[in-house]
This record gives structure tokens, C-alpha cells and sequence, in this order.
């Protein structure tokens, strides 16, 4: 997919341009901006939607500089404008005045967690969404904020798959004794999660000693139904996998870039627009589906509509579609930042769940703590132009390696120059010729681990295509991941 650059000028070629007569200055048919409105400025994968647009002011080689465009199309409306940021921001300021009239409150921290979050607790910032009692207690098992986020953040999955639980006694994610674990709990769990029956769950050899035991039984979240215990008897920890993910039918291919086979990337999903294709999306549940966040302009009306939109499932051609699954719901992370493309990641609620077979199987999401270091070989699909300025996407699902890249390499003056965020992650080829032009904007970046596929990153932006020092950036599924099962809670089916 064409990706706008952060340097001005741009270089040569480095979005799509259409042959159509130019509009007025910047009356351009933008999918997600009004006329008289100018884009946002940060560059990231632009999806093409049908018919081509029309841009205005563009020659062969040059492109409007720092700004971000998308397209919608030529029959729809495409709203927006300085009246929309107006609302916006009065909306906003009266949110904040009824926090601070009404003691609740609007954190505006984001959500992330790493390793060193472990040992906060009830401090944790709460997501600025919701809201919450000032006397609210985190992992307890009680919901005290309106839409629950207080319980969300609970449940994770550390290194093989071990059930990790934080409670309101101890701040950190201990892994959960296997002694009075069974089946029904399991099933509990999951579907806590957002999830339906868990797919395997056994015991597993564990050599930490701090842990959590199941105390009591009832409908509450697990948080609230366990307790803080020395060790575990026989150092047994429970295993849990709520859905069984990550498995390929077809394992041949050939290193860099080719089309790809049924059954080769069973995750990979193309996300239609009033009938075209627009973005990729990801499977990662029977249920839900993650993509970005930048595939729906929130100022267009149409964009964020679920019914305008359709996923389909197992699809290695645009020629050969199978019957679609429609959306329920679209979730756009709240602290996505259109203008630095920081936490670029939207997730989709299906009316129907998916049928998985040998060729539509849903991806793992990462394991709490799990790295793939610099140099990695990850893959990346979709159904992006294969050619540098096209407004065209391929009819055939296409495919390329890509090697994880260092973010302090990436943020080097010579590549993005600082533009990569904590929540974005770079792969490619320093040296170019292998990108996720390859691929979609919300399609998979995944990395095999033992014997499974995980979801690493999701293509996100960059500048030009293929080019040398500019690789492509993605969406850093570990950091988004606490957003991500919160959400999935909240709309469990």
C-alpha cells in the first residue's frame, strides 16, 4: 500500500496518483476530511477506496507535504471540518468540567503495561473513558467504574501460555496454581476474556513462588476469586489457551514477496467498504477482529457505520469471495493519535461468530513479556498495491518476509528520526526492496514462536515503498494488548 514521508518534500512517487482533473485547492474527496479542512500530518498507509480519489494539486512526482490522506468514495458524502473540532473540543471541555464538578475520575494516562508495571496496583491509571468512584479498588472482582475497566486489566498470559491473575492484595500478575483448577473455571475464564470455551487447559511445572490459589467459586471474575499464596503444591501452575491459534495448513513459500497460498496466513482477513476492499484485518478470536484504527476517520459518518462494512474470511482472492461476515461494532481505541499514528489499532465485533477450518484460523496474540529481538524474520500479507504509487490492490493475497528492526535504529536521523513511538515497531529491509507495500493497512505483521504464529504488529504507516532507510512501522500489538482484552471483556458475546 502507497505510504505518505515525513520529509519535505517527499521523495518521488510516494502515494498514488489518479489521472481524474483536479478540484479546487484542497476540496479533494478525502475519505475522513471535509472541504477546506487540510489533513492531518503524519504519513501512514493510505487505503484505497472505490472509486479512485481525485486529488487535487498533484504532479507525477511531488505530493502535498507532512499530510495525511485518505480516501472515500466520490458518491458519499465525506464529512468533517473546523464545525466538527469545534464540537469536539466543547464536548470535551464540558467532560472534563463534570469530572472535576463531580469528583469522578478522567485519567488521560494511556493504557500500557510492561514488566515494570507489575507492582502498581490500585494506582494504575484507568482509562479516560470511563468513569470511575475516586474510592475505586482495581482486580477485586467488584465493578466500581461505569464500564468496568476497573476489572479489565485482571487477566494476562506469560511465557507457554500460564494464567497470570493481579488482585486488589498485590499489584503484580502471579501465575495461578493448578490445585482446585478445573474445566469450569477454565471455561469461566475465557469467557471472561471475551472468548467461548477454552481450547486447552492443563497443568504446567512452575519454579516461581509467589502465586495466587483459587479461594472460593462463584460468577465473579477469577481476580475476585482468588488469593495471594507462598508457593504452589507440587509447583504446579495452571496452562490455559482460550482459543487455539497460530497454526498454519500450508507452511511452502518463497522469501520475498509472492502470492500467497490457501491456508498459508488462515488469520488474514480483507475488510470491505460498501462493496471494495479497503483494509486487511486479523483474526484472533471467533469473534473479533483487530485492525487499525486510521481505516476509520472518525469525522465521516459512514466510516465508522458497522454496516457498511463486511469481513471476509480464508480469502487468498479478490476474485473469489466467500459469503461475508458482517460488524456488530467498532471499537477505536480512544488514545490513537491520528496525527503521530501512536496506538493506530481498532478492534471489531462480529454479529455472527467465525467458522474456523483449514483455511480460516485465528492468530495468538503475544505472550506478556515475549520478545522478538532485532533481526527477527517476521512476515508480513495482504492484499496492498505491489507497485510503488499504484491506487490499484492486489487481486491476490501477497506475502514478504521482513526482519524486525531495532527502534533506536529506526528512530535514527537517517530512517524516521525519532517519529516511532513506544507503541510502534519497524520491519523490513534497511536496505529496501522488501516492505508491507506487500501488504494492508491493519494486516498482520506475525512472528513464529515454538509452533505458533503470533501477532506482533499491525501494518501501520511509513514513507514511499520499498525505499532504502525507510522500512515500514507498525502498531506494537504488546503494548496495545491491555486495550485490547479490556475491550474484548466489555463486548464478550
Amino acid at each position: 500500500m502507497a505510504k505518505h514521508d515525513l520529509n519535505d518534500p517527499p521523495p518521488p512517487y510516494s502515494v498514488a496518483v489518479h489521472t481524474q482533473p483536479p478540484l479546487k485547492s484542497y476540496e479533494e474527496v478525502v475519505y475522513g476530511v471535509g472541504p477546506g479542512l487540510r489533513p492531518p500530518t503524519q504519513p501512514h498507509y493510505i487505503p484505497q477506496y472505490p472509486p479512485p480519489a481525485i486529488v487535487a494539486q498533484v504532479t507525477q512526482s511531488h505530493i502535498p507535504p507532512r499530510k495525511k490522506r485518505s480516501c472515500c468514495e466520490s458518491n458519499a458524502q465525506c464529512y468533517g471540518g473546523a464545525g466538527g473540532a469545534l464540537l469536539v473540543l466543547g464536548l470535551l471541555a464540558l467532560a472534563i468540567w463534570l469530572g472535576v464538578r463531580y469528583g469522578t475520575r478522567l485519567s488521560t494516562a494511556e493504557i500500557h503495561h510492561d514488566e515494570d508495571d507489575d507492582h502498581r496496583s490500585e494506582n494504575m491509571p484507568l482509562p479516560k473513558y470511563d468513569t470511575c468512584p475516586n474510592n475505586t479498588v482495581q482486580c477485586n472482582g467488584i465493578r466500581d467504574c461505569q464500564r468496568g475497566t476497573d476489572e479489565t486489566n485482571c487477566v494476562r498470559f506469560g511465557a507457554n501460555n500460564g494464567l497470570q491473575v493481579r488482585t486488589s492484595q498485590d499489584g503484580r500478575f502471579l501465575p495461578v496454581c493448578y490445585k482446585g483448577w478445573d474445566q469450569s473455571l477454565a471455561e469461566q475464564t475465557c469467557t471472561q476474556l471475551g472468548f467461548r470455551k477454552p481450547s486447552v487447559t492443563k497443568a504446567m511445572k512452575s519454579q516461581g513462588s509467589i502465586s495466587v490459589t483459587v479461594a472460593n467459586r462463584s460468577s465473579v471474575p477469577i481476580q475476585g476469586l482468588v488469593q495471594v499464596s507462598s508457593s504452589c503444591p507440587d509447583q504446579e501452575t495452571v496452562f490455559l489457551q482460550c482459543v487455539d491459534c497460530g497454526r498454519q495448513q500450508s507452511t511452502s513459500r518463497i522469501i520475498g514477496g509472492s502470492v500467497a497460498k490457501t491456508g498459508q496466513w488462515p488469520w488474514q482477513l480483507s475488510l470491505h467498504f460498501r462493496g471494495s476492499h479497503v483494509c486487511g484485518g486479523v483474526l484472533i478470536s471467533p469473534d473479533f477482529v483487530l485492525t487499525a484504527a486510521h481505516c476509520f476517520p472518525s469525522g465521516n459518518t459512514l466510516a465508522v457505520s458497522a454496516q457498511y462494512w463486511k469481513v471476509y474470511a480464508g480469502v487468498v482472492s479478490l476474485d473469489n469471495l466467500p459469503q461475508p461476515y458482517l460488524v456488530k461494532k467498532i471499537l477505536l481505541n480512544e488514545n490513537y493519535n491520528s496525527k503521530t499514528n501512536d496506538q493506530d489499532v481498532a478492534l471489531l465485533k462480529l454479529t455472527s461468530p467465525v467458522l474456523f477450518n483449514d483455511e480460516v484460523q485465528p492468530v495468538c496474540l503475544p505472550l506478556s513479556g515475549q520478545q522478538f529481538p532485532h533481526g527477527t524474520k517476521c512476515w508480513t500479507s495482504g492484499f496492498g498495491t505491489t507497485v510503488a504509487g499504484s491506487g490499484t490492490v492486489s487481486k491476490d493475497l501477497m506475502e514478504v518476509t521482513v526482519d524486525i528492526i531495532d527502534t533506536q535504529v529506526c528512530n535514527s536521523p537517517r530512517v524516521y528520526g525519532g517519529a516511532v513511538t513506544t507503541n510502534m515497531l519497524c520491519a523490513g529491509d534497511l536496505e529496501g526492496g522488501k516492505d508491507s507495500c506487500q501488504g494492508d493497512s491493519g494486516g498482520p505483521l506475525v512472528c513464529q514462536g515454538e509452533d505458533h504464529w503470533y501477532l506482533t504488529g499491525l501494518t501501520s504507516w511509513g514513507a514511499g515503498c520499498g525505499e532504502k532507510n525507510k522500512p515500514g512501522v507498525y502498531t506494537k500489538v504488546s503494548s496495545v494488548l491491555p486495550w485490547i482484552y479490556s475491550n474484548m471483556q466489555q463486548e464478550r458475546p
